[in-house]
């Protein structure tokens, strides 16, 4: 199951107690104090981890707590620290404070860490209250509590080139050819459950990463369908690309298509629309496609530069399509 946005509440480890001792050795009748220090409490700790691809292992573990600290002992001895728990989260994870909105961490690069809660501070022991005036303590004190917190964790996978498209456009065969991955095809509506990432090779070995979302539809901005709560995770994209349906094969227009997508993408971040684009007119090997291209270059006369036709299912144009995402997702 794949999962991008789930709440914890964490507790870092309570600091271990001080302990009262006294020395007790034969010969030494008025042994002076040597009770320990308490263990300080484990923190909570965030690392981002390039192996991981979701966040479903929280699915079902609302509430984390790390280690306490162990008590100190006789002797001096001081109590062990308690471990610190370390949450391992997708590149992308966003760290937000559920009380205020507000993002405290964005963690975008591998072994990325950042501390939530602190753990407490261990106690003192009577040995550590011994001066020169007070030779015999009788008292310690207690570890105090570890941090809380309670965020929520935000996915936001982080990939070079993003897919858009209605359902049916064919975004899956594009991405399954153009990147070699495996994923569900099939000729009905919102195939795609989950986003699906994959990467080309550059010549020189360099991997392009590209998203491919569920299909967006017209009004996905009043949470109707199943793309729009997937659009955050090609935010972070350096390049578009708007796959298209020439056949018009569900009766839309890639015409009609193109409008819709861009008015949605601008409701959820008019930013978006700024970055660099290719409109990519899919399924070209249809008898019914001519017509609809015809009519696509008449609405759009200024996108002759970013217009691709290509057809996924028979390779038709993926070609020159490599070569463009290469140039352009730089």
């Amino acid at each position: 199951m794949f999962v991008d946005r789930v709440t914890l509440d964490l507790f870092a480890g309570k600091g271990g107690n001080g302990v009262v001792a006294w020395i007790r050795e034969k010969y030494i009748p008025k042994g002076g104090p040597c009770g320990g220090n308490g263990g300080k409490g484990g923190s909570i700790i965030l690392e981002a981890d390039v192996q991981a691809f979701s966040l479903d292992w929280y699915r079902n573990r609302r509430i984390l707590k790390a280690e306490n600290g162990q008590p100190g002992a006789s002797n001096k001895r001081q109590g062990r620290n308690g471990k610190d728990l370390i949450l391992k989260v997708p590149c992308g994870t966003l760290v937000r404070d559920i009380t205020t909105g507000e993002i405290l961490h964005d963690l975008t690069e591998d072994k990325q860490q950042c501390i939530l809660s602190l753990g407490g501070r261990g106690g003192r022991g009577n040995d550590s209250f011994k001066t020169s005036t007070r030779q015999a303590p009788n008292f310690c004190t207690e570890g105090t509590e570890g941090g809380s917190c309670q965020v929520e964790l935000e996915l936001k996978l982080i990939a070079d080139v993003g897919l858009v498209g209605f359902p049916n456009a064919g975004k899956s065969t594009l991405i399954s050819t153009l990147a070699n991955v495996r994923v569900k095809i099939a000729a009905y509506p919102f195939t795609t459950l989950q986003p699906n990432i994959g990467f080309i090779k550059r010549k020189d070995e360099s991997r392009i990463f590209i998203a491919d979302i569920p299909g967006i539809i017209e009004g996905a901005h009043r949470n109707r369908g199943l793309g729009f709560e997937f659009l955050r995770h090609i935010e972070r994209t350096k390049l578009l690309l708007f796959v298209l349906d020439a056949s018009g094969i569900d009766g839309r227009t890639p015409t009609d298509d193109y409008r819709v997508l861009r008015n949605e993408l601008s409701t959820y971040n008019q930013e978006m629309l700024g970055r660099p684009y290719i409109i990519v007119l899919n399924k070209t090997d249809a008898d019914e496609s001519a017509e609809n291209v015809r009519v696509f270059n008449e609405a759009f006369p200024d996108e002759a530069s970013n217009l691709l036709l290509v057809s996924a299912l028979t390779g038709e144009g993926m070609p020159v399509l490599y070569e463009t995402v290469c140039e352009l997702a730089k």
